[in-house]
Protein backbone atom coordinates (compact mmCIF):
# COMPACT_ATOMS: atom_id res chain seq x y z
CA UNK A 1 0.00 0.00 0.00
CA UNK A 2 1.13 3.40 -0.96
CA UNK A 3 1.53 6.47 1.74
CA UNK A 4 -0.78 7.90 -1.05
CA UNK A 5 -3.16 5.55 -0.18
CA UNK A 6 -2.89 6.00 3.63
CA UNK A 7 -2.49 10.13 3.58
CA UNK A 8 -5.55 10.84 1.66
CA UNK A 9 -7.86 9.13 4.08
CA UNK A 10 -7.21 11.64 6.38
CA UNK A 11 -8.97 13.82 3.50
CA UNK A 12 -11.77 11.74 3.21
CA UNK A 13 -13.39 12.10 6.99
CA UNK A 14 -16.46 13.70 6.16
CA UNK A 15 -17.88 14.16 2.70
CA UNK A 16 -17.73 17.61 2.34
CA UNK A 17 -14.27 18.34 0.21
CA UNK A 18 -13.31 21.75 1.47
CA UNK A 19 -14.24 20.90 5.41
CA UNK A 20 -12.07 17.52 4.26
CA UNK A 21 -9.12 19.68 3.48
CA UNK A 22 -8.78 21.63 6.90
CA UNK A 23 -9.56 18.60 8.95
CA UNK A 24 -7.05 16.37 6.80
CA UNK A 25 -4.72 19.23 6.69
CA UNK A 26 -4.72 19.75 10.32
CA UNK A 27 -4.39 15.64 10.94
CA UNK A 28 -1.28 15.52 8.82
CA UNK A 29 0.28 18.17 10.79
CA UNK A 30 -0.39 16.80 13.34
CA UNK A 31 0.94 13.59 12.71
CA UNK A 32 4.28 15.71 11.63
CA UNK A 33 4.38 17.23 14.80
CA UNK A 34 4.17 13.80 17.18
CA UNK A 35 6.78 12.28 14.27
CA UNK A 36 8.95 15.08 15.30
CA UNK A 37 8.37 15.15 18.69
CA UNK A 38 9.12 11.03 18.98
CA UNK A 39 12.21 11.30 16.33
CA UNK A 40 13.62 14.50 18.34
CA UNK A 41 13.19 12.64 21.97
CA UNK A 42 15.29 9.47 20.37
CA UNK A 43 17.83 11.74 19.41
CA UNK A 44 18.02 13.09 23.03
CA UNK A 45 17.85 9.70 24.49
CA UNK A 46 20.54 8.46 22.47
CA UNK A 47 23.17 11.83 22.78
CA UNK A 48 21.70 12.75 26.60
CA UNK A 49 25.62 12.12 27.78
CA UNK A 50 27.27 13.74 25.31
CA UNK A 51 24.86 16.94 25.49
CA UNK A 52 25.27 16.80 28.92
CA UNK A 53 29.41 16.15 29.18
CA UNK A 54 28.82 19.63 26.43
CA UNK A 55 26.41 21.71 28.56
CA UNK A 56 28.75 21.09 31.77
CA UNK A 57 31.86 21.96 30.36
CA UNK A 58 30.39 25.33 28.84
CA UNK A 59 29.39 26.18 32.43
CA UNK A 60 32.60 25.34 33.58
CA UNK A 61 34.59 27.50 30.60
CA UNK A 62 31.83 30.69 31.34
CA UNK A 63 32.83 30.48 34.93
CA UNK A 64 36.26 29.93 35.24
CA UNK A 65 36.40 32.96 32.86
CA UNK A 66 34.39 35.20 34.58
CA UNK A 67 36.28 34.01 38.06
CA UNK A 68 39.79 35.28 36.03
CA UNK A 69 38.20 38.59 35.10
CA UNK A 70 36.71 38.95 38.54
CA UNK A 71 40.41 38.64 40.09
CA UNK A 72 42.11 40.76 37.17
CA UNK A 73 43.80 38.01 35.58
CA UNK A 74 43.07 39.04 31.84
CA UNK A 75 45.34 36.09 30.23
CA UNK A 76 43.40 33.67 31.76
CA UNK A 77 40.18 35.54 31.48
CA UNK A 78 41.09 35.50 27.29
CA UNK A 79 42.02 31.64 27.32
CA UNK A 80 39.44 30.56 29.32
CA UNK A 81 36.82 32.75 27.96
CA UNK A 82 37.64 31.35 24.25
CA UNK A 83 37.24 27.94 25.57
CA UNK A 84 34.28 28.66 26.90
CA UNK A 85 32.68 30.66 23.15
CA UNK A 86 34.06 27.28 21.93
CA UNK A 87 31.71 25.17 24.20
CA UNK A 88 28.91 27.52 23.51
CA UNK A 89 29.49 27.00 20.19
CA UNK A 90 29.45 23.24 20.14
CA UNK A 91 25.86 23.16 22.45
CA UNK A 92 24.37 25.69 20.00
CA UNK A 93 24.99 23.40 16.97
CA UNK A 94 23.96 20.80 18.57
CA UNK A 95 20.98 22.21 19.93
CA UNK A 96 20.67 23.25 15.92
CA UNK A 97 20.92 19.57 14.97
CA UNK A 98 18.24 18.76 17.62
CA UNK A 99 15.94 21.35 16.60
CA UNK A 100 16.16 19.80 13.05
CA UNK A 101 14.45 16.07 14.40
CA UNK A 102 11.32 18.42 14.48
CA UNK A 103 10.82 19.59 11.92
CA UNK A 104 11.93 16.97 9.65
CA UNK A 105 8.46 15.51 8.58
CA UNK A 106 7.64 19.14 7.55
CA UNK A 107 9.10 18.75 4.22
CA UNK A 108 7.72 15.25 3.28
CA UNK A 109 4.06 16.44 4.37
CA UNK A 110 4.65 19.63 2.72
CA UNK A 111 5.83 17.58 -0.68
CA UNK A 112 3.02 15.09 -0.63
CA UNK A 113 0.60 18.12 -0.45
CA UNK A 114 2.27 20.00 -3.57
CA UNK A 115 1.93 16.66 -5.69
CA UNK A 116 -1.63 16.43 -4.56
CA UNK A 117 -3.33 20.08 -3.63
CA UNK A 118 -1.13 22.22 -5.44
CA UNK A 119 -3.90 24.25 -7.35
CA UNK A 120 -6.18 24.51 -4.61
CA UNK A 121 -6.28 28.15 -3.11
CA UNK A 122 -8.37 29.71 -0.54
CA UNK A 123 -9.49 33.55 -1.31
CA UNK A 124 -9.12 35.54 2.18
CA UNK A 125 -12.70 37.22 2.60
CA UNK A 126 -12.72 41.39 1.71
CA UNK A 127 -8.40 41.01 0.94
CA UNK A 128 -8.38 39.64 -2.64
CA UNK A 129 -5.22 37.41 -0.80
CA UNK A 130 -4.72 33.68 -1.96
CA UNK A 131 -3.61 31.48 0.90
CA UNK A 132 -2.16 27.78 -0.63
CA UNK A 133 -2.06 24.87 0.96
CA UNK A 134 1.48 25.63 2.35
CA UNK A 135 -0.25 28.26 4.47
CA UNK A 136 -2.81 25.97 5.29
CA UNK A 137 -0.62 23.65 6.43
CA UNK A 138 1.28 26.08 8.50
CA UNK A 139 -1.20 27.37 10.36
CA UNK A 140 -2.36 23.76 11.10
CA UNK A 141 0.79 23.19 12.04
CA UNK A 142 1.20 25.81 14.77
CA UNK A 143 -2.06 24.61 15.84
CA UNK A 144 -1.24 21.10 16.28
CA UNK A 145 2.40 22.09 17.79
CA UNK A 146 -0.20 23.81 20.64
CA UNK A 147 -2.29 20.62 20.51
CA UNK A 148 0.17 18.37 21.42
CA UNK A 149 2.19 20.99 24.17
CA UNK A 150 -1.20 20.18 25.96
CA UNK A 151 -1.28 16.73 25.27
CA UNK A 152 2.09 16.22 25.91
CA UNK A 153 1.98 15.55 29.98
CA UNK A 154 -0.67 12.73 29.33
CA UNK A 155 0.88 10.84 27.05
CA UNK A 156 2.86 8.17 29.16
CA UNK A 157 6.29 7.90 26.79
CA UNK A 158 6.40 11.91 26.21
CA UNK A 159 5.68 12.51 30.38
CA UNK A 160 8.81 10.52 30.74
CA UNK A 161 11.15 12.08 28.05
CA UNK A 162 9.65 15.74 29.89
CA UNK A 163 11.18 14.28 32.90
CA UNK A 164 14.26 13.49 31.76
CA UNK A 165 14.83 16.80 30.28
CA UNK A 166 13.79 18.82 33.64
CA UNK A 167 16.11 16.24 35.88
CA UNK A 168 18.81 17.33 33.37
CA UNK A 169 17.86 21.20 33.82
CA UNK A 170 17.33 20.86 37.59
CA UNK A 171 21.07 19.13 38.14
CA UNK A 172 22.39 21.95 35.62
CA UNK A 173 25.02 24.19 37.02
CA UNK A 174 24.55 27.98 37.47
CA UNK A 175 26.02 29.78 34.97
CA UNK A 176 27.76 33.01 36.49
CA UNK A 177 27.21 36.21 33.70
CA UNK A 178 29.06 39.74 33.49
CA UNK A 179 26.12 40.70 36.21
CA UNK A 180 27.30 38.94 39.05
CA UNK A 181 31.12 40.91 38.06
CA UNK A 182 29.62 44.20 38.13
CA UNK A 183 27.53 42.97 41.71
CA UNK A 184 31.00 42.35 42.78
CA UNK A 185 33.28 44.47 40.70
CA UNK A 186 36.58 43.71 39.15
CA UNK A 187 40.08 43.77 40.90
CA UNK A 188 42.85 46.17 39.67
Amino acid sequence: MSLDKVLIVLYRITGNPVLDFFVGTFLLAFATVVIGEFTASIAYRLNRKHLGSLNNRMVDMNNASITALKAGEKEQFKATNKQANDAFGRVFFNAIALSAAFLWPIFFALTWMQWRFMDIKFYVPFTGVAANYVVVFLICYVLGRILFGYLRPRLPYFRQVQKMIDECGASSRKMDSLADLAASGPKS
